[in-house]
């Protein structure tokens, strides 16, 4: 009887430090809404301009960009320059918001382990809240920049379609489903090798031009070819930023410019689907490194 109760009781032990992975994220949502909150005051405190930073910052790099890419380099369209894209702006600044939102929620939920080190090594809570709470924290910036975006939009005579709507919301969802788990990948592996780090920042380099942010998919596809342009559009953040363009972009224009081929059909479903793969591997690698967390850091 005695024996039966040991391996009952030993059956129920856990490892110390883990957890149950996302579903204590869930479970713990009044823990991530003051964690979120936390990391709001802090980021802002004793700033001046506050949360208005989510609108500076964009809005410069758009003109910086703009000013390079529209006007010098001739990609805006005009009388001059039929070749060029119509409603350059709109295109250019629906694809920051979204690359913006990436790159800030990975390089902050990559860091977000060691940044709360002092924390994690007081009193035990679900690791996996930290990483979370920095993509939160991004998706709360998200916010006034995709205002600003509708805005500029409807001046454009924007009306776009339920479809073009529902794009745009799966496209969110598979930038912030790869940002979350390659948050929780980095942010595991960052706790053991501080080299991480410096791989997320050139990740994060590479993302812009990686993804159809400043420039047309044609020319990727005129300039490498089909087989090129097809492993081109495997990277989620390229069809997520399509998925934008179709949705914010497109009704701005006479409808005569084209989207990549099955987009919707085919490679939006394919990007969500190897976000939500990169989430496992996310969560299975900090779930076999979370034990040692308090003890690393």
């Amino acid at each position: 009887m005695s024996d039966s109760g040991a391996g009952s009781s030993s059956t129920a032990m856990t490892r110390p430090g883990m957890g149950r992975g996302l579903l204590d994220v869930v479970r713990s949502r009044f823990l991530l809404r003051l964690l979120v909150e936390k990391e709001l005051q802090v980021r802002y405190r004793g700033s001046v301009l506050g949360i208005l930073w989510s609108y500076v910052k964009p809005g410069v790099q758009f003109v910086v960009f703009y000013i390079a890419l529209g006007v010098f380099l001739g990609l805006e369209q005009s009388p001059g320059n039929p070749k060029g894209l119509p409603n350059y702006a709109i295109y250019l600044f629906s694809g920051i918001v979204l690359i913006n939102f990436f790159t800030e929620a990975l390089g902050n939920a990559s860091r977000s382990i060691v940044g709360n080190g002092g924390l994690i090594k007081k009193i035990y809570l679900p690791r996996q809240l930290f990483p979370v709470a920095s993509v939160w924290v991004s998706a709360v910036h998200f916010v006034p920049q995709i205002v600003i975006l509708i805005v500029a939009c409807f001046f454009n005579g924007w009306r776009p379609s339920l479809l073009q709507l529902a794009a745009a919301v799966v496209g969110f969802v598979v930038v912030a489903l790869l940002a979350t788990g390659l948050g929780l990948l980095f942010g595991a592996v960052n706790v053991y090798f501080r080299d991480a780090e410096n791989l997320v920042d050139m990740l994060l380099m590479i993302a812009t031009w990686a993804s159809p942010v400043l420039y047309s998919w044609m020319m990727v596809r005129d300039k490498l070819g089909d087989v090129a342009f097809t492993i081109y559009q495997f990277n989620p953040l390229t069809v997520a930023v399509e998925s934008f363009h179709f949705a914010f972009w497109l009704p701005t224009t006479d409808g005569a410019e084209p989207i990549p081929p099955h987009l919707l059909s085919q490679w939006l479903p394919i990007g969500l689907a190897i976000s939500l793969l990169v989430l496992i591997i996310g969560q299975f690698v900090f779930r076999r490194l979370e034990g040692r967390f308090a003890q690393e850091l």
